[in-house]
């Protein structure tokens, strides 16, 4: 055990594996969604999200205060943690990077993100689900965000409780 994982200073020893990060993407559904408002302060939202493409895909109305912050300045950042999901607390993954706002008209991108995104949310059986929330998605006011990571952050809490059995249980009972 290193002196850093008996005091507990530096967790980033304890990073998520490739592995482990693409299944907490594929399990969880909401992220935190953060950019800067006008004065520069930090802002975030929890959302659903789609992986797709090497990116992560958002949708919002263009009403939102975050679709004019983001094409103001694109440098956005998204967190996804584990919990609630089967793998358990502990797992997160923060992402740094840019964000682009595909307008009201870009049918294109509609057309490809609105099924998948729906699936994700309501699972691929749940035919009549997923195609009434298609439908509800399909909005004049709707855009589509692709988020592109540049940085990342990841800590798996499994691996600090394995090199540190002394405080099992201590934070995720």
């Amino acid at each position: 055990m290193t002196e850093y994982a008996k005091d507990y200073e530096d967790v980033t020893i304890y990073g998520l594996d490739e592995d482990r990060e693409q299944e907490l993407l594929d399990a969880q559904r909401e992220c935190t969604f953060m950019w800067t408002n006008k004065q520069g302060e930090p802002v975030g939202v929890i959302m659903s999200y789609l992986n797709a493409k090497g990116k992560i895909w958002l949708t919002a109305a263009q009403q939102r205060a975050r679709i004019p912050a983001v094409r103001r300045d694109p440098r956005t950042c998204i967190c996804i943690t584990s919990t609630g999901t089967k793998m358990g607390p502990g797992k997160t993954v923060t992402y740094k990077g840019t964000t682009v706002v595909h307008g009201t008209d870009n049918r294109e991108i509609k057309d490809w993100f609105y099924r998948p995104f729906a699936e994700k949310l309501y699972g691929k059986e749940n035919k009549a689900k997923v195609d009434q929330f298609v439908e509800f998605l399909d909005s004049p006011a709707r855009v589509v965000l692709e988020f592109t990571p540049t940085k990342k952050i990841v800590y798996d809490g499994d691996k600090m409780a394995a090199a540190t059995p002394e405080v099992q249980g201590a934070a995720t009972d």
